[in-house]
């Protein structure tokens, strides 16, 4: 009989047995460490835990209410391991699920950071990997036509909005690792910062 913790990841409550919670928190150990030196390390870990949630949900199914050590190994292999991404010594668990098998398509979202009025066109840019003009250009013209504000409302409506930092790289088409997140989430800071140069100026 094993013992089971209960860990709250991205605002979500885990059963998770004992073997797998030491290497779980080994893990967000190793994370914490390669990105101390990181202004926005709190960012970082925080999405990169709610990636980690995510992915455990999946792994719930019908019937399962704990998490175990495969399920956190499967984990640990999707998101990559820092010492692997700092080329230090490779991590003992084996990597059964490599990226590529579990690299997801495009997914369509609202792009809040590409927005003149709601983020369609910046999200259909970003999965159809085209520039966002074409697509508003393509909407004045159906709205003169006669139907372009009608789609417009109606995929403002049905497209969810990418809020998440795994979301706005699955947006892209980016896989959602440790690696990603840490440079999207950093990026996103530089990017503000600059523009708050600008203002200032």
């Amino acid at each position: 009989m094993k013992k089971t913790f209960s860990v709250n990841l991205g605002n979500m409550v885990y059963n998770i047995d004992e073997d797998a919670y030491m290497l779980l928190k080994e893990y967000l150990e190793r994370i914490e460490v390669y990105f101390s030196d990181e202004k926005d390390r709190e960012d970082i870990m925080d999405d990169i835990e709610g990636r980690i949630s995510e992915l455990f949900s999946e792994n719930l199914g019908t019937g399962k209410q704990v998490i175990t050590f495969k399920d956190v190994e499967k984990v640990i292999a999707i998101m990559g391991d820092p010492q692997e991404i700092s080329g230090g010594v490779e991590n003992n668990h084996k990597k059964v699920f490599t990226e590529d098998f579990y690299k997801r398509p495009r997914r369509l979202y609202r792009d809040p950071d590409n927005r003149i009025i709601g983020g369609v066109s910046g999200g259909l840019g970003a999965y159809l990997n085209i520039d966002p003009v074409v697509i508003r250009i393509l909407f004045v013209i159906f709205f003169f036509i006669g139907f372009g504000l009608l789609i417009y409302i109606v995929m403002w409506i049905v497209v969810p909005e990418a809020r998440t930092t795994a979301q706005k790289l699955e947006m892209r088409g980016d896989p959602v690792n440790v690696s990603n997140i840490g440079k999207f989430v950093k990026d996103e800071f530089e990017s503000v910062k600059n523009s708050f140069r600008r203002k200032d100026k």
